[in-house]
């Protein structure tokens, strides 16, 4: 399976998608098409952690003064659930290897992987 789930508005997400060859993946925009309990989960079990998917860069982070809080896996589960931009974008599945993010390191982890 390959898939990418990405934020149209998002001027990083659709530079990462312009260097990244497409072709067999399955796009997801995530605040038109928003990702289900079942497709979170498939991203947790690769990743093995929600706070790993948590978007703590989110406008509504700072807004909703989180850093300060003690979060739990649980809750940075229901906060991605409840707000597509708690997701930290994009996030690629190329079978069983998840990316998760836009940080350097992390596409570049990603374009060696697809050859």
């Amino acid at each position: 399976m390959k898939k990418v789930y990405f934020l149209q508005t998002c001027d990083t997400c659709r530079r990462i998608l312009k260097e990244i060859n497409l072709d067999g993946f399955e796009k997801q925009e995530i605040k038109t098409n928003p990702i289900t309990v079942k497709q979170l989960e498939e991203m947790h079990k690769l990743s093995q952690s929600y706070e790993a998917l948590f978007n703590k860069r989110a406008k509504l982070y700072k807004a909703m003064d989180l850093k300060d809080q003690a979060i739990s896996e649980t809750d940075y589960r229901q906060y991605i659930l409840d707000e597509y931009t708690f997701l930290k974008r994009p996030v690629f599945i190329v079978n069983e290897e998840i990316f998760i993010g836009n940080s350097k390191k992390e596409i570049e982890r990603l374009k060696e992987f697809l050859g």
